[in-house]
C-alpha cells in the first residue's frame, strides 16, 4: 500500500532506483509470466519457437507464391522470399509494441492483490509485461536471422546493432504503458480503445509496404507513427546491412525518455487512488 500522505517519487532517478532495487523480482516474475502462458500445454515453451516459425512460413508462402509480392527495389534485392523477411521484421517490431500496450490497461485490474493486500512495487508490472514481450521478440528475432541465413547464406554484421535500434521504442512503450495502466483503473473503456488504436497504427506503418509506396502527401502521417522509424531502422541493420540513422535514433530516444518520464510520473501521482477504485 502507498502512504496517502507521502509525496510520490516521480523522478527518473527514483524510477531507475526502483528498477534496480527490484531487479530480481522483475526477473522472477517475468520468467513466471513467460512460463505461465504455456502452462498445461504439451509442448510448453517450445510454442514460443514454433509460433514465429509457422508465421514466417505462412508469410513466405502467401506473399511469394500467391501474391507474387516484391518490395520494390529497396536495397537492390528483390528475391521471392525477401518480401516475407521484410514483412517479418515489421511484425516483430509491431508485436513487441502491441503486446505490451494491449495488456497495459488491465495490468493493475488483473493484479488487485498486489495493490490492496501487500507492499508491492506496482510500477514494475509494465516492466514485467515488457520483459515477457522481449522474450518472445528475441525468439522471433532468432527465427528471422536463421531464415535470412538460409535464404541468403550470410548475415550482416550490423545485426548486432538491432538492440540499440529497438531500445528507444522499448522506452517509449514503457512510458505509454505506465500511463495506460493507470488510466485503465479509472476508465475501463481504455482497454477497448487501445485495441482499435494499435490496429490503426499497424496499417499506418510500413509493415506490408515500403514507405516509398505511400503517396507523397500522405507520408508525413506515416512518419508520425512511432512504429515507422523503428521498423525502417530495424530493416536497415537486419536486412540491408547498413548503419542506422544515429541522429534520428538520438532524437527518438530523447523523446521516448521524456514520454517515459511523463508516463511514470503520471502513474506515481495517480496510484494512491488505485485501492479505493478497485
Amino acid at each position: 500500500m502507498v502512504d496517502p500522505h507521502s509525496k510520490p517519487a516521480t523522478s527518473l532517478f527514483s524510477l531507475a532506483r526502483s528498477l534496480w532495487r527490484n531487479r530480481q523480482l522483475i526477473v522472477q516474475m517475468t520468467r513466471r509470466e513467460v512460463v505461465s502462458r504455456y502452462k498445461g500445454s504439451v509442448m510448453g515453451l517450445a510454442w514460443s519457437f514454433f509460433n514465429p516459425v509457422f508465421m514466417l512460413v505462412v508469410y513466405t508462402f502467401v506473399f511469394s507464391e500467391i501474391f507474387k509480392s516484391r518490395w520494390g527495389g529497396a536495397g537492390g534485392d528483390d528475391s521471392k522470399t525477401q518480401f516475407a523477411v521484410l514483412l517479418f521484421v515489421g511484425m516483430i517490431v509491431l508485436n513487441l509494441f502491441n503486446e505490451v500496450l494491449n495488456r497495459a490497461p488491465g495490468l493493475i485490474i488483473s493484479n488487485v492483490n498486489y495493490v490492496k493486500k501487500v507492499v508491492f512495487p506496482v510500477e514494475i508490472l509494465p516492466v514485467i509485461a515488457m520483459g515477457a514481450a522481449l522474450f518472445h521478440g528475441l525468439i522471433s528475432m532468432g527465427v528471422l536471422l536463421t531464415a535470412f541465413l538460409i535464404f541468403n547464406g550470410y548475415l550482416h554484421w550490423t545485426v548486432i546493432l538491432a538492440p540499440l535500434v529497438l531500445l528507444p521504442m522499448v522506452v517509449l512503450t514503457l512510458g505509454i504503458s505506465w500511463m495506460l495502466a493507470s488510466l485503465g483503473v479509472y476508465l475501463r473503456d481504455v482497454g477497448q480503445t487501445i485495441g482499435i488504436i494499435t490496429t490503426v497504427l499497424m496499417f499506418l506503418a510500413p509493415i506490408f509496404y515500403p514507405i516509398t509506396a505511400v503517396p507523397e502527401q500522405f507520408r508525413p502521417y506515416i512518419m508520425a507513427n512511432p512504429l515507422t522509424f523503428i521498423i525502417d531502422q530495424a530493416r536497415e541493420v537486419l536486412i540491408w546491412g547498413r548503419l542506422p540513422d544515429w541522429s534520428g535514433l538520438g532524437v527518438y530516444a530523447l523523446l521516448a525518455t521524456l514520454i517515459a518520464w511523463a508516463g511514470y510520473a503520471w502513474f506515481q501521482r495517480t496510484r494512491k487512488g488505485f485501492a479505493d477504485v478497485l
